[in-house]
């Protein structure tokens, strides 16, 4: 297979790194085949099997992004692996969780980095982003009420820009032989206080933003009792939190800028390429 012919799945593709990693590859001149279950060059669904073969076909490496709002996918995720491999896979790029090595046990992120690593016949390169800047400007973490409500306490992280992340993960789908078995963990270059996050929105809008702070399970309940997620991913919300609120949140590396050698975006040019965000949230 020839390099221009080379095809790189990318699953997730309409969401926030598939995309902006889709677009890159285009732009190096690698094919890319976004998939989804809505709106992306093919129909794929976790939970529907028959989607997987078509979207395979003629692929030589896979972006994996898991299926969202579970916590046990590993059989699910090893079964579709198995069909890559048969269907001539011969790279993957897994996008999994930073911290994902103090992963609770009832969730699968750590398993599908463990298959990967047991599997001779393809190669494969992890990241483990921080968390991402875009929840800010989405409604992850929306600012209602002129505050940002989410319990992380007075802990830090190193919040990163999805564009980042996919920068980072491009390299790997681009050069695998360069980046064979290696686990990246792109973090922005400031770890910051959510509350620190809201007074640089605050900056850069005009719009007056605080921290709410709240206790954790009130939090995490509210969020299930609601049907945002299902019951079963409290898991995932506690340690998430957790880590934060503990201070063993993401701290800054230069993983980004070793990787790709562009330095990785501050909060500050994040919020002010996204003002619109919260301007027009505030405008309703």
């Amino acid at each position: 297979m020839t390099e221009a012919q080379q095809t790189t799945l990318v699953l997730g593709g309409t969401g926030r790194t598939g995309s902006l990693l889709a677009k890159r590859l285009l732009e190096r001149g690698r094919n890319a085949r976004t998939a989804a279950r809505h709106g992306a060059d093919v129909p794929f669904d976790w939970d529907d099997p028959a989607t997987h073969a078509d979207a395979l076909r003629g692929v030589d490496s896979l972006y994996l992004v898991t299926p969202v709002m579970r916590v046990s996918y590993a059989d699910q995720v090893a079964a579709f692996l198995d069909l890559a491999e048969a269907a001539g896979v011969r790279h993957v790029t897994y996008l999994s969780t930073y911290g994902a090595d103090d992963v609770p046990p009832q969730i699968d992120i750590k398993a599908v980095e463990a298959d990967l690593t047991a599997r001779a016949a393809i190669t494969h390169s992890v990241v483990r982003p921080a968390w991402v800047m875009q929840n800010f400007a989405a409604a992850h973490l929306p600012v209602i009420n002129e505050a940002i409500t989410v319990p992380t306490g007075s802990g830090t992280e190193a919040f990163v820009d999805a564009a980042d992340i996919a920068a980072v993960a491009a390299e790997t789908l681009l050069v695998p032989e360069v980046h064979d078995g290696a686990l990246y963990a792109p973090t922005g270059p400031q770890a910051l206080t959510v509350a620190e996050v809201a007074d640089i929105i605050t900056a850069v809008t005009g719009q007056p933003v605080t921290h709410q702070d709240l206790d954790p399970e009130a939090w995490i309940g509210g969020a299930v009792a609601a049907g945002i997620v299902p019951a079963d991913y409290a898991v995932m919300l506690r340690w998430l939190t957790g880590t934060i609120i503990t201070g063993h949140g993401s701290t800054p590396n230069d993983d980004i800028e070793k990787v790709t050698g562009q330095k990785p975006t501050t909060f500050r040019e994040f919020a002010r390429r996204n003002a619109h965000a919260w301007t027009a949230t505030a405008a309703v």
